[in-house]
């Protein structure tokens, strides 16, 4: 048997449910598929910015991106509004599977690590709140090299702070970005089919699709175990 790939997981959406945002967003916009519009924007323009050499932390570009979809609205969005969204963002709950999968991965001898384009202090409050946060080793931001993923930075950056090679490290996320950028790496890969989620067909491919995190726990234990 070969030694355990190192695990890492994406954040937001992954592991924590976005949905809870989508009445903040109701009320605001009048339409709680902004939320999805508003999510879509912040990873294009995390990309965007991140190609041209312009790094601006996770936060404040989803900051500017809820004001630039208000303009486009004519919506003019109030402190307190800002305050609810940002507090919203920093307490969503894990999805219902998500402990118990986590809890079996590392049962299984998997040790467990999450990289996210969040602030270091901020994907911290997160996992706290959803009472995850111990069952990860380590936690890695993509604010330390200055660079979004699916940018090859980030990934490298896991893997010196680990002393792994590509091919010892697997990344779990439900944004086929994030699989691609992995898998183009060198590392395994493993996409959540959440909602508004599935495979691309062109690019580099997940090793493993599943419709949860248990789903996608039990294929690594039996490909691995």
């Amino acid at each position: 048997m070969t030694a355990l790939p190192l695990v890492v997981f994406d954040v937001n959406e992954t592991l924590l449910d976005l949905t809870v945002m989508e009445p903040t967003f109701e009320r605001i916009f009048g339409d709680k598929g902004a939320m999805r519009l508003w999510f879509a924007n912040l990873i294009l323009y995390s990309a965007a910015l991140t190609v041209a050499g312009c790094y601006v932390p996770f936060t404040d570009i989803g900051s500017a991106v809820l004001q630039m979809l208000a303009a486009t609205r004519g919506i003019k969005l109030s402190d307190e509004d800002k305050a609810e969204l940002i507090e919203r963002f920093s307490t969503m709950p894990p999805h219902p599977e998500v402990p118990a999968a986590l809890r079996k991965l590392r049962d299984a001898g998997f040790r467990l690590f999450t990289l996210t384009d969040n602030l270091l202090e901020v994907q911290t409050r997160q996992l706290r709140h959803g009472g995850i946060v111990e069952l990860f080793e380590r936690r890695f931001s993509a604010d330390a090299v200055k660079h979004h993923k699916p940018a090859r930075e980030a990934y490298r950056h896991v893997e010196k702070e680990l002393g792994a090679a590509p091919s010892q490290l697997c990344l779990i996320a439900c944004h086929t970005w994030d699989t691609l950028g992995a898998a183009a790496a060198g590392w395994e890969a493993a996409l959540i089919k959440r909602a508004g989620n599935d495979v691309l067909a062109v690019g580099p491919q997940p090793h493993l699709v599943g419709r949860d995190l248990n789903d996608i726990a039990d294929q690594l234990i039996a490909r691995h175990k």
